[in-house]
């Protein structure tokens, strides 16, 4: 059986990989991209990109890892995203809208128990958790990178920690912007890319940031983005949709392996992931000392090897034994 598995499907092998999925919304139908990399019957990887309204480019540096571990792993952009179909229809951006969008994904990558890992960093975090919360029948394991379990809490962490450490005259600035709702002023973003993001969403100077995030930054799409998140990093802001988002109490329900992962510098509060690992029935947490928010880049090594060491256990039936 194994052997058949593995000989290249003759369409996965014409387009590289890649399947545009169909998906059922409550507005119709639409299409979204995925691209399979690699073959692993027991450990096969679906990458949540964040944003909202980011694209999979985030994670292409997975290519340095997951191939050589033999991992088989799925780019994703989800509806609304750059190389998926992109409705303009705002209604379309809800989360549970996005777990049921998941799990049509799901099933068309036939994915199932025995060999499903979800992965899902910063808003795919919350999407990752929310799926769990109802799919988790179909997990082998889940991954929660970068996310805090609260969105009340990560605002608060932003506002009373990360701030505060601002260079008092720039907060000053941005906080005149935003007193005035004035977020698409190129100077607003401006101070927050220079100031905040350089701290605490990819640790390098912007100059040096990887091809791919800036790709992705390019590709992202604004009305997914600013209608469930607002219009930055700096904490969610006005009327976004995920402004309320907060599933700590349910924590407990999820019974699959996870992983979580936090970094030192992030804009989400370590401690905070950290406790995610020890509320859910069967956790573990990796801190990136180095890493921010893309941790994936700024501290690579530990990411990946951290990340690799959780999908093999959990394969093999050594995790947290």
């Amino acid at each position: 059986m194994q052997e058949n598995y593995l000989k290249p499907q003759e369409k996965d092998q014409f387009l590289g990989g890649i399947k545009m999925i169909p998906i059922t919304t409550p507005k119709g139908e639409f299409k979204v991209w995925t691209k399979r990399v690699g073959n692993n019957p027991t450990m096969k990887v679906l990458l949540l990109h964040g944003g909202p309204g980011m694209t999979h480019e985030i994670y292409e540096c997975f290519d340095g890892y997951f191939p050589q571990e033999n991992i088989e792993y799925y780019y994703y952009d989800q509806l609304g995203s750059y190389y998926s179909d992109q409705p303009k229809d705002l209604s379309l951006w809800e989360l549970d809208r996005f777990v049921e969008e998941v799990e049509q994904v799901r099933i068309a990558l036939g994915l199932n128990k025995d060999n499903f890992y979800l992965y899902g960093q910063s808003w795919g975090g919350i999407l990752g958790m929310q799926y769990a919360l109802k799919y988790q029948e179909h997990l082998k394991g889940l991954i929660i990178s970068n996310m805090v379990a609260s969105i009340p809490e990560y605002q608060e962490y932003s506002d009373t920690v990360l701030a505060p450490k601002m260079n008092q005259e720039v907060l000053k600035e941005i906080l005149k912007y935003e007193d005035a709702e004035d977020y698409s002023n190129p100077r607003y973003m401006e101070l927050i890319v220079n100031n905040y993001y350089t701290e605490h969403v990819l640790r390098m100077p912007i100059e040096e940031w990887p091809e791919p995030i800036n790709r992705s930054f390019k590709h992202v799409n604004p009305e997914v983005y600013v209608t469930m998140q607002g219009p930055s990093e700096f904490g969610i802001k006005g009327d976004a949709r995920l402004k309320n988002w907060d599933v700590k109490d349910r924590l407990k329900e999820i019974t699959v392996p996870t992983l979580t992962i936090g970094a030192t510098h992030d804009t989400m509060d370590p401690k905070h992931m950290e406790w995610i690992s020890t509320e859910v029935k069967n956790g573990d947490f990796l801190l990136c000392p180095n890493g921010s928010h893309l941790s994936q880049f700024d501290d690579q090594k530990v990411f990946f090897n951290g990340l690799i060491d959780f999908i093999k256990s959990v394969d093999d039936g050594t995790f947290n034994k």
